[in-house]
This record gives structure tokens, sequence and C-alpha cells, in this order.
């Protein structure tokens, strides 16, 4: 049961059931409500109706024994004495009006006490919406008051009982005896109509909430079969570590769609990362080979003829697999997602006049040009690691000069250039993207202990990167290649 209710389908289903239901049991208390008060108005109003007609009699001079009340519903005339003076024919018994007598006399009778029966409630149990009848206006002779008072109670009609809602008008006849008419409508019919209302939600109101989660259940399972294929096929994918396939993406453009196609997306980026790292883990393990073997091979030699080790050639490559180490393990941690402290702040000039204070063996010389006293946000060692990177770079390839400068730009977000341009033969623009690839060397035919293992620039940019700004490469004026470090500006 409880996997049952795990299901979406299910939730979903018993939700809209539940929904629905509110909403008919709200709407269905709303139409016995209204349909009920329509009913009471409408008794009401007969009942209003047949007093008053009675009433109209008695004020044109019509005697009290000629009223011919035969066909009329259950009506009582009693004067201002309490006395019946009029009933209509069959009535055997009634209550909750003037009398509780159903015989015209002439003696006074005891007057009946309205408090004791059913005279000023409803059948709610609320009190009536009457007033007193010493409150209602009087009539004048062979007038009938405009005011009328609605009582509920009872009478038996020969030999048939039921509840009665009675309109009390008063009037007075040509020679001034006030009397108060009370005609009776039945309120079976109101009771009955509402009972059917009530009784047909009550056998409707299952069978539809019924068809609701049905319907509901087909169409949510309808709505997620791709999201079943998608699951399915993410299982297989996981079975299979085949980052190739793909699930398969609805013809619908809707939320199923865009789930599919962002989990397509993600497996591509997922594949391209997977790829990235094996060619990854085979560079670093080529480059990694050839000074270890060198090194092997000179330590054999040096260990069987001590007089042919070339130390300063172990050395070289001893360093050389020191650098390529250190390469590769902060390309590891880049690639695991390690940013800067944002707190620590990095004044790029005096990391310039640092950088270039150490490299005393360069071969060609370094110029600087402005070096304005900018900061930004990030590690010291890593981009003086980056600075360094392209100084590198640019040895390797300038003829003559290499410049170093500082400038800011401007704008929304202000930021700040480190420019290193050389003067050699530049970049082709079809490679200016490639050479920040790990392990490019554009020129292939170059010793690898002169061109290094193609991983100064990839570090570059990605340190550059983690540090919000930007790595570029365009030519220099002089026709060589620039190289521009783009980091966002930090002002106190």
């Amino acid at each position: 049961m409880a996997r049952w209710f795990g299901s979406v389908r299910a939730r979903a289903a018993l939700g809209a059931t539940l929904v629905v239901a509110v909403a008919l049991v709200a709407a269905g208390l709303a139409v016995l409500g209204v349909l009920r008060a329509n009913l009471r108005d409408q008794t009401q109003l007969q009942a209003h109706v047949d007093a008053r007609q009675v009433a109209a009699r008695i004020a044109t001079g019509t005697a009290f024994d000629r009223l011919s009340l035969d066909e009329e519903p259950p009506v009582q005339v009693v004067d201002e004495a309490g006395r019946v003076r009029a009933v209509s024919d069959d009535l055997e018994a009634i209550d909750g009006t003037g009398s509780a007598s159903v015989r015209p006399t002439s003696a006074p009778p005891a007057p009946a006490d309205e408090s004791s029966g059913r005279d000023d409630r409803d059948d709610d149990g609320a009190e009536n919406d009457a007033d007193d009848t010493d409150d209602e206006a009087p009539a004048g002779p062979g007038e009938i008051s405009k005011d009328v008072r609605f009582t509920t109670g009872s009478a038996a009609v020969d030999g048939e009982s039921g509840d009665y809602r009675f309109a009390a008008v008063r009037a007075a006849t040509p020679d001034g005896v006030a009397v108060t008419v009370y005609a009776g409508a039945p309120l079976a019919t109101e009771r009955n109509a509402v009972g059917s209302v009530r009784d047909a939600m009550l056998i409707g109101l299952p069978l539809l909430l019924a068809v609701v989660a049905a319907v509901t259940w087909l169409v949510t399972r309808r709505a997620l079969r791709p999201v079943e294929g998608i699951r399915r096929e993410m299982a297989a994918i996981t079975a299979s570590t085949d980052l190739t396939r793909r699930v398969p993406e609805p013809e619908a453009r809707d939320e199923v769609a865009a789930l599919a196609r962002t989990t397509n997306e993600t497996l591509a980026a997922l594949e391209t990362a997977v790829e990235r790292q094996r060619r990854f883990v085979a560079d670093a393990s080529h480059e990694l080979r050839s000074p270890i073997a060198s090194l092997r091979t000179q330590l054999e030699v040096g260990a069987a003829h001590p007089e042919l080790l070339d130390v300063d050639g172990a050395v070289e490559d001893v360093v050389r697999l020191q650098r390529l180490a250190a390469d590769l393990l902060l390309l590891a941690r880049l690639d695991a997602g390690e940013r800067p402290p944002p707190a620590a702040r990095v004044a790029l000039a005096q990391l310039v006049r640092e950088e270039l204070a150490q490299r005393v063996g360069d071969r060609v010389p370094v110029r600087t040009g402005e070096l304005p006293g900018v900061e930004v946000a990030g590690s010291h060692s890593q981009l003086a690691r980056v600075l360094g990177n392209l100084l590198d770079n640019a040895q390797r390839h300038a003829r003559g000069e290499v410049r170093v400068e500082l400038r800011r730009v401007a704008g929304e977000r202000p930021a700040v250039v480190l420019s290193v341009a050389d003067d050699g033969d530049g970049v082709p623009p079809g490679d200016r993207e490639r050479v920040f690839e790990r392990f490019v060397r554009l020129d292939d035919a170059r010793a690898r202990d002169d061109g290094g293992a193609g991983l100064g620039l990839a570090i570059a940019r990605d340190v550059a990167r983690r540090h919000g700004g930007d790595l570029t490469l365009r030519e220099s004026p002089t026709g060589g290649a620039l190289f521009e470090l783009r980091l966002p500006e930090e002002r106190s």
C-alpha cells in the first residue's frame, strides 16, 4: 500500500479526487441552500397569497360563516379576543396559529400559549422571522394590513397530518371587527424536493469521484510514460557505462520534453568530461613516460659505468618531471572545482615586478609599460603561475623583445587587463583557440625539452576563468602573439 501511494500517478489521482470532492461538496451544499431558500420563499408566498385572499373577502363584508373555505388550504380566522371565527372545512387539528381550536365559537376561549408549541420556531429550530401580533400595524374598518407574519406549525386535514408554513394577515370587517387570518402552505413539497436533490447528490458524488480518479490515473499514466522511458534508458546507460547513448525525446514541447533535452545535454557534457579525462590520463602517461625513461636510462648507465653518468641531464630530467607533476596536480585541482579565496587581494603591479625580478636568465629582455596600482581578488600563487607561463611562452617565440603592460577597462563591471606580447611569428587565427587545449603544441617538430608539455596555456586559461575572468589571444602590434588576461577589478 505504501508503495502504491508512493507513485506519482496515485498521488495525482488522490489529490485530484480530494479537490473535486471538496469542490462538489461545497457546491452541493450551496445548491441545497439556494434550493431550500427558494422553495421556502415560494411556500411563504403561497401562504401569503391565500391569507390575503381570505382577508379580502372579510374586508369586503363577507360573513364569517359564508367564507366558503372548503377548497382552501388550512385556514383559521381569529379575532382580537382569541375566538375562532372561521376555519377551513375538514380541518381536524392545528398548531402554530392564534388558537388550537378548530371549531368556530362565540364564547371567547382561553388564549393559546404560542410560546409552548412550535409557533415561535421554524422547522430548523430557529426563531420565526415574524414580529408579535401586537407590533403589527392595525387595520381600519374594511382594510387589510400590509404586514405579514410567518410561523411554522402543523395541521391535520381530512385525516392527514403535515407540517405547514402559516402566513398571518390582519384585516377588519366593514363594521370594524379586527381579525387575523392564518393560511398555511405545506412544507412537504420543499422537504421532498430538497431530499430528492440530496439523495441524488449522495448517489452521484461517489460515481463522479470514481470517474475523476480513473481519468486522472489514465491521463497521468500517459503523461508520465515518457518519463518512464527516460528512467529505463538512464538505468541502461548506468549499467552499460556507454555515455554515447541518449534518452528518447518526446515530440511534444512540454516539461517532459525539456527534461529529456536537459538530460541529453547533461549526458553530452558528461561524455565530453569523461573523454577529456581519458585523454588527459593518456597524454599525461605519455608525457611522464619520456622523462622517466630517460632518467632511468641515465641511472642504469651510471650504475654500470659511473664515468658515463650525465648528472646535468639527470637533474634536468628530474626538474622537468617535477614541473610536469606540479602542472598535472594543479590541473587536477582546477578540474575538481578549486577556487581562490574570495577575501584575498592581489596587487598586479607588484606581482609583475616580483615575477620579473626572479627571471634573471631569460633569453630576451622583458620590458614593462604602464603598471597602475590595481588589485584583483584571487590567489597570488596561481596568478603568478599564469604570468610565469605567459612569459615562458613568449620567451620561446620572441625574436628580440617581450612586453608586459597593465591597464584598466571602465564600464559597469570594471576590469583589469594584463597583457604579454612578443615579436615572434605569432599564431594563425585558426589555431588561436587550439593553443589553450591541454598537451597541444603547434610546432610538432620542436623538441619537447624546448617546447614543454603543452600545459602552460591550458593552466593559465583555467586559472583565469576560476578567478572570474578570461585569457584570450590576438595579434600584437609587432606581429607576434598578444595574450590578454582580463580579471574583475577590486576597488576599496
